[in-house]
């Protein structure tokens, strides 16, 4: 019988022999996963014998890794802004970039519009609804995905972070016009899909295989959820809204000449860590 130290020992030597950059990190996520426990019992318990049962799960859990899928889709969750997020093959991975969108947001609003209504546009996990929502608890939010399988996700999220009460979801295309009567927000934040069509089987194979294709392939140039988002959308933010667009590298310019040329009065970039203009905002 092997305690939870050797298992852990030989996932990480497994996962660092394939070349897997954060091989300690995920050998603990993935013998927890099988564990049942959090990252802190099994801390606390790695000297301790486990079962035979356990062993197995772990080894069909590295299996799967070392096949390419994805950390979070072996464990069904991820953590973005501080939250716990359920995750499955029906939606993207919450990525850290995407956590500038929530900042620039809760920037914008705090001290000025408190209890903001604010539109979550091409939804997906409801990572970015939940973190805005979290940080700001007088907000109303509203989650829009095209995927009725996304949204039951973005249900599940939103339940789990207590956010249910004042969050709604809604099935609808982000290229077309919005649902009648759906009113106007203050803020709308999206996350599009943004890879060119041309660029997606240069992916990595673990997001190229594995990530659903619909949420990544943003058309030829990797722009027409962007363009169709300012036409159809721009609509419902008042005098002084404002819209928030992750895009992809090198991008930025575009997607702020495209605002002004919307009708929107001003364009702004923010850059994420790496120095990348990652989000652009547009006020109305």
């Amino acid at each position: 019988m092997k305690t939870y130290n050797d298992i852990f020992i030989s996932t990480r030597n497994a996962l660092r022999d394939a070349g897997i950059e954060a091989y300690n990190l995920e050998a603990r996520v993935l013998l927890a996963r099988a564990a049942g426990k959090s990252a802190p019992e099994l801390l606390r318990d790695m000297r301790l014998y486990t079962t035979p049962q356990v062993e197995e799960t772990a080894a069909a859990f590295t299996a799967r890794r070392l096949a390419g899928e994805p950390v979070a889709y072996i464990t069904g969750s991820w953590e973005f802004y501080g939250l716990p997020m359920t995750v499955t093959p029906d939606v993207l991975i919450p990525r850290m970039d995407t956590e500038l969108l929530v900042t620039t947001a809760v920037e914008l609003l705090t001290g000025r519009n408190m209890n903001a209504r604010i539109l979550d546009l091409c939804c997906g996990s409801g990572c970015i609804a939940c973190a805005i929502g979290h940080e700001m608890p007088a907000t109303k939010l509203v989650c829009i995905d095209i995927s009725a399988t996304a949204l039951e996700i973005c249900r599940k999220n939103l339940a789990h972070n207590r956010l249910s009460g004042r969050a709604i979801c809604m099935q609808a295309d982000a290229t077309a016009s919005p649902p009648m009567s759906i009113g106007q927000f203050d803020l709308i934040v999206a996350n599009p899909p943004y890879i060119a069509s041309d660029e997606i089987m240069t992916l990595d194979p673990s997001v190229r295989d594995y990530e659903p294709i619909w949420a990544l392939d943003g058309g030829p140039d990797g722009l027409k959820f962007h363009k169709a988002i300012i036409k159809y959308w721009k609509h419902l933010l008042p005098q002084g809204g404002m819209l928030l667009f992750e895009v992809g590298e090198g991008q930025a310019e575009a997607v702020s000449e495209m605002l002004l040329n919307g009708g929107f009065r001003t364009a702004a970039t923010k850059r994420d860590t790496l120095g990348v203009d990652r989000v652009v905002l547009g006020v109305m």
